[in-house]
């Protein structure tokens, strides 16, 4: 491609709308521009690193024996209905009526669909197993789209669902994809972690991400230094057992004190001069089911509010209004505590602190803290659970050395979704005693749009994107410092001509503007190797061939740099 005939409109300045870095790179590239709130148009660069990508998914669903298939985006209200999520699901779904007032979502993931063709073309176990794929476009109304194609409304995902006879055969089918999905990620040129991850809105017993690591990541991944244990902070267990050291102490007297206007515990902490671990965080709640329950964490704790989920058996939990507070506790917000409520509410607490002896609680009371609090005796009726974020003073789990928490990009979700869909929409298939039976399902989702945007997330620098090779737009840019002169001008023309004649795909800078100006560009979009054909050509016959991610410049002779197109040859 020649750059002049290129439809690449990069900018200087940093767009107002962009948040993260990666999202003004991709404004500034050229690679998107919005449309509206969420909705982004892909421009030439930005819609080939996309086919990069889903190229590279492609070939590995392939390879893992999947079959390519493309679904309606448009889905009737009936099918989800079926499977319980028409109201379940949430404002995310854009719902809409047609001509004839007939009720359609926008879908934002084709379970009920994909569910439903092979309900009705699947009779019997020698039909099974089946994986069936597609690269897509979804839609989810986020309530405060953002960070560019990262939190976006429309985006382009890959989606798969197996279907096999029974739970050993969807493990073998789960594995195959968790091991695909390993090799995608590498392709693509991304540092990535496979995490345990809680199953969601989609449902299911047992679910992984792939995170690309990033310090601007929206997840906290939690990692073993030394096993392979990973996990979402969401879902990252927390190794039981004692850990305040209070077990020998004496119960003292509870008492009472003022904390005039001190609500915060890091306040609370200095102001009675008591270590955040001695203080118990109260926080006040309800429930879907309408539940009032009382949390408790150590004040240097938070509570996981996925756990807690799970504990209470509840799809939705929020932080109680400031009337239910008041009704509950008799206080304002910030001086809640479990001893002396005003009714029977769940009382749940942390593992971490079932150990603990007179520690610090609201009083329930404006303005006022107890001290030496204790369990039983002061506090009945408690459950204890892990019901908080793991922290890097927690032993891993799993063998019990430190762990690490670092921040991590969503890019890919495994699930099992076992029979959740099959049983509620009839999806069945006779086995070898011809009894009918659920198809046991899984589910695989990769965002692709999403993966290129996190991938400029992980590899930028200063001066813009440095593209992993695999999904960097072009292979290769020819830079021709001044095209006015014959001579340089026609052996950038040679080189361009050879790149493509050996299956690189080239971008050739044949503008007539600045040097400055066109390594600039060059710079900004990132592409992997430039070679600069400038006065060294006429000097001493040779060229610079740069590389992006490393910033090493060569000096080539012109006969020598076959050598160099043949080995992006074979890594393109």
């Amino acid at each position: 491609m020649r750059y002049s005939k290129l439809f690449l409109p990069t900018l200087k300045e940093v767009p107002s709308e962009a948040e993260i870095i990666s999202h003004k790179l991709m404004l500034r590239a050229g690679m998107i521009r919005r449309l509206a709130s969420g909705l982004y148009s892909y421009l030439p660069l930005g819609l080939k690193a996309l086919r990069k990508v889903e190229t590279i998914v492609r070939e590995e669903m392939f390879r893992a024996g999947a079959q390519e298939v493309l679904l309606p985006m448009v889905q009737p209200r009936e099918l989800w209905e079926e499977s319980g999520r028409w109201q379940k699901y949430g404002k995310e779904l854009l719902r809409f009526k047609d001509r004839h007032e007939h009720d359609f979502c926008l879908g934002p993931t084709h379970e009920e669909v994909i569910t439903d063709l092979v309900r009705r073309e699947v009779r019997s176990y020698r039909d099974l197993p089946l994986n069936l794929f597609q690269i897509q476009t979804k839609f989810r109304d986020e309530i405060r789209p953002r960070f560019g194609l990262m939190r976006g409304r429309e985006f382009v995902m890959k989606d798969a669902y197996s279907f096999d006879v029974d739970e050993e055969a969807l493990d073998r089918q789960y594995w195959n994809m968790f091991e695909a999905y390993c090799r995608i990620f590498e392709r693509c040129g991304l540092d990535f972690k496979a995490v345990k991850a809680d199953t969601g809105a989609i449902g299911g017993h047992e679910s992984h991400e792939f995170m690309v690591i990033a310090d601007t990541g929206e997840d906290e991944i939690a990692s073993c230094t030394v096993c392979k244990w990973a996990a979402n902070i969401e879902l990252a267990e927390v190794k039981s057992g004692s850990d305040s050291g209070d077990e020998g102490e004496a119960f003292d007297e509870i008492k009472k004190v003022n904390t005039p206007g001190v609500k915060q515990v890091e306040d609370v902490s200095e102001f009675l001069k008591v270590p955040l671990h001695k203080i118990v965080k109260s926080l006040v709640l309800e429930t879907d089911k309408k539940d009032v329950v009382v949390a408790m964490v150590r004040g240097d704790h938070e509570l996981n509010e996925v756990k807690m989920k799970k504990v209470l058996g509840c799809d939705e939990l929020t932080l109680a209004k400031e009337a239910t507070v008041e009704r509950v506790t008799g206080a304002p917000i910030g001086f809640a505590g479990p001893v002396g409520l005003r009714e029977k509410v769940i009382l749940i607490a942390d593992n971490s602190i079932k150990s603990l002896r007179n520690f610090v609680v609201g009083a329930n009371e404006k303005d006022a803290h107890l001290l030496n609090v204790n369990w039983d005796r002061d506090i009945k009726d408690v459950s204890f659970s892990d019901i908080r974020n793991i922290t890097e003073a927690d032993p891993c789990p799993e063998c019990g050395s430190t762990i690490e928490i670092r921040r991590g990009i969503e890019v890919g979700h495994v699930f099992k979704l076992g029979t959740k869909y099959s049983e509620a929409m009839g999806a069945t298939f006779l086995d070898k005693d011809g009894k009918e039976r659920p198809i046991v399902m899984g589910c695989y989702g990769i965002g692709v749009s999403r993966t290129v945007q996190a991938a400029i997330e992980q590899n930028h620098d200063e001066l813009g994107i440095v593209f992993p090779e695999p999904i960097a737009p072009f292979d290769l840019i020819v830079t021709v410092v001044n095209v006015k002169d014959e001579e340089l001008r026609a052996s950038g023309e040679n080189i361009y001509k050879a790149a493509l004649s050996k299956g690189i795909d080239c971008l050739f800078d044949d503008r007539d503007m600045r040097p400055g100006v066109k390594f600039k560009d060059a710079e900004l979009i990132g592409i992997p190797v430039r070679i600069t054909v400038g006065k060294r050509l006429k000097e001493d016959g040779s060229v610079e061939v740069f590389h992006r991610k490393t910033r090493q410049v060569e000096l080539i002779p012109m006969e020598k740099l076959e050598d160099v197109l043949n080995s992006l040859k074979y890594s393109s």
